[in-house]
């Protein structure tokens, strides 16, 4: 079985290969700013649809942007990754990461999970590290959201509308970071900052990558299914016209 699926994975590259190599008849685009990256191709892919695949990649990108921003906000809000009694950003960093890797429960959030965890980590009297907990829910309700996994394949199956709702969730995640204040009146985390001195929306640029790509992977599911249902229909109306017809 291993070696089939050696096999078929070579034969994918080289098909990849050939299809890489036939693109470049369109003309050289531009590379200044960048170039498109294509993952290396695996054997395990062979058990991946179009949609299972696009579901793993935008798993993986939603939380690379979490851990950015988690990064990010640590450096706008050092007392919070102090609290957690890490030896510096980069570890507590780290711990967040593992903790949301591994499914492990985040101990300020006291056993809760999803949006109930998003909901602590945004209220005014939370006294934690409010940062990673609200990274951690932020990714956990992600998760729960595609089916409680980060990977996909032929056998899983992806709700259209959790993915949606998800999407809507950290929509009013972003807009209650920026609005609510804690008891002494200040935002619960410095995050954007428009000023004299500065214009500082890298915030709101990264949410707004995990909810295009959360609404798109919505709509593709959606469409998915939509599409099987017309090809169903096309296949019954076009039958009668694609039948062979006798010749003598």
């Amino acid at each position: 079985m291993r070696v089939v699926c050696k096999l078929a994975a070579l034969t994918l590259a080289s098909l990849l290969t050939l299809l890489l190599g036939g693109c470049s008849t369109m003309g050289q685009a531009p590379v200044s700013r960048g170039e498109t990256q294509v993952a290396p191709l695996t054997a395990s892919e062979i058990g991946q649809s179009d949609a299972n695949r696009m579901a793993t990649l935008g798993m993986r990108d939603n939380l690379d942007s979490l851990y950015r921003l988690l990064d990010k906000l640590y450096r706008r809000n050092p007392a919070e990754w102090r609290k957690t009694g890490a030896s510096s950003r980069d570890a507590a960093i780290a711990q967040v990461r593992t903790a949301v890797e591994n499914r492990s429960p985040w101990p300020e959030l006291q056993g809760k999970r999803d949006i109930a965890a998003l909901s602590l980590a945004l209220s005014p009297d939370f006294k934690g590290d409010r940062v990673a907990a609200f990274i951690y829910a932020s990714a956990d309700m992600l998760i729960v959201a595609h089916g409680g996994k980060t990977t996909f394949y032929l056998v899983d199956g992806v709700d259209a509308q959790y993915v949606y709702n998800a999407a809507r969730n950290i929509e009013s995640a972003v807009w209650l970071l920026a609005t609510r204040r804690n008891a002494s009146g200040q935002p619960l985390l410095l995050a954007d900052e428009i000023s004299e001195r500065e214009r500082n929306l890298s915030f709101e640029r990264e949410f707004g990558k995990i909810i295009g790509r959360l609404d798109l992977l919505s709509e593709v599911l959606t469409e998915k299914y939509r599409r099987a249902v017309i090809t169903y229909v096309q296949n019954l109306a076009g039958a009668s016209f694609l039948q062979f017809l006798p010749v003598r």
